[in-house]
């Protein structure tokens, strides 16, 4: 079993796999459309790595605000989070995704990865972060 970490996000969409243990997460690509609105294509591509690398469940950035409310931008999630329930039938979970794009920027420039660069990198390293945190909390259960 394999899960698949997702951080949406206006234009992109971060994507990482957990190992068959259920211990890492990778980071695997970043899906990039046009337009906010044209998810098809991006739901397509979901569906296709789901089938790659044979997930059984995904886990959704939500992107709360610090002081732990909800906005408009997890409603969206939520959103987009239920059109992947209902296309893939598979669970969706989501997981508080508060700082990991600067974590993930941080990880990228420790990494030696240019600023200009990192752009490229940055929601699938943020998708890993996600999952990540999902795993390490399963281990705590």
């Amino acid at each position: 079993m394999r899960i698949m970490g997702l951080d949406y996000g206006a234009k992109t969409v971060g994507v990482a796999i957990s190992d068959d243990m259920l211990i890492t997460a990778q980071p695997v690509e970043t899906i990039r459309r046009e337009r906010p609105t044209k998810l098809r294509q991006t739901l397509a591509r979901i569906e296709t790595l789901m089938k790659e690398y044979d997930v059984e469940k995904v886990v959704i950035g939500l992107p709360k605000k610090l002081n732990n409310e909800e906005g408009e931008r997890c409603e969206k999630t939520r959103e987009f989070g239920e059109m992947v329930e209902r296309r893939s039938g598979l669970e969706v979970i989501y997981q508080d995704e508060r700082l990991t794009t600067v974590q993930a920027d941080s990880v990228l420039s420790e990494g030696g990865i240019r600023k200009e660069k990192r752009k490229q990198y940055i929601d699938k390293m943020a998708a890993s972060l996600i999952l990540q945190s999902y795993l390490d909390s399963l281990e705590r259960k």
